[in-house]
């Protein structure tokens, strides 16, 4: 059987020969694979959803759910909008918070899967410039007076807390803690993964390398 894998990362940790997986299945006519790969048994028999779409999908329920404290209380929410100097593209911008007037909030989300020993988990699993760019553009929006945030979605039942990845992506790592510094705000929430269901949780720490 062949199954579609909606990853374009290394995957890390997450493609051992004879792991044990779980994927949908499709019904579309115009689909080559009907078979999406969704989720994956990894080391410490841990459970990784390796499908980067499922993570928007999962932010976006969390948080019109107001599941979400620090993004609770937007009237709208809106996907994919075209925003930034870069010609970027933002996955969420929340509008209308009565608390905030004129301060509208954009989110850009990672899926982190790669985990390590001791509940670590970093990102990115690959060297990201489109991560970094992405980035950079949220650093501009706090320069604006807007929100600009930095969700981690942890599709990881073994990750505690998220690092940025040094050694993969040393560039990624430092304009990360340059983001951060710039009034970025970082978030990260781990997902319970099930055979029948995915859904945010908990929210985790975001933890910087100290700069020397």
């Amino acid at each position: 059987m062949t199954i579609h894998c909606p990853n374009t990362g290394s995957m890390m940790h997450c493609k051992e020969p004879g792991s044990r997986i779980w994927y949908s299945t499709s019904d579309s006519k115009t689909r080559k694979y009907p078979h999406t790969l969704e989720v994956i048994e990894v080391a410490g028999k841990k459970l990784a959803g390796i499908n980067t779409g499922r993570a928007n999908a999962l932010v976006r329920e969390a948080v019109t759910e107001n599941m979400v404290p620090r993004l609770s209380g937007y009237r709208h929410v809106q996907q994919e909008v075209k925003y930034g100097r870069e010609n970027s593209r933002i996955d969420f911008l929340l509008r209308g918070h009565p608390g905030r007037p004129g301060e509208d909030c954009y989110i850009e989300v990672k899926n982190v899967t790669l985990g390590e020993a001791g509940g670590l988990g970093l990102f990115p699993d690959a060297v990201s410039t489109r991560g970094t760019r992405h980035l950079r553009e949220l650093m501009h929006i706090a320069e604006q007076g807007n929100r600009a945030v930095l969700f981690f979605c942890v599709q990881h039942t073994g990750i505690d807390r998220v690092e940025p990845a040094v050694a993969i992506d040393p560039d990624y790592s430092a304009t990360l803690a340059e983001a951060a510094a710039a009034g970025v705000e970082l978030m990260a929430w781990r997902a319970r993964i099930g055979p029948k269901e995915i859904r945010l949780v908990e929210e985790i720490p975001v933890v910087l390398p100290h700069r020397s």
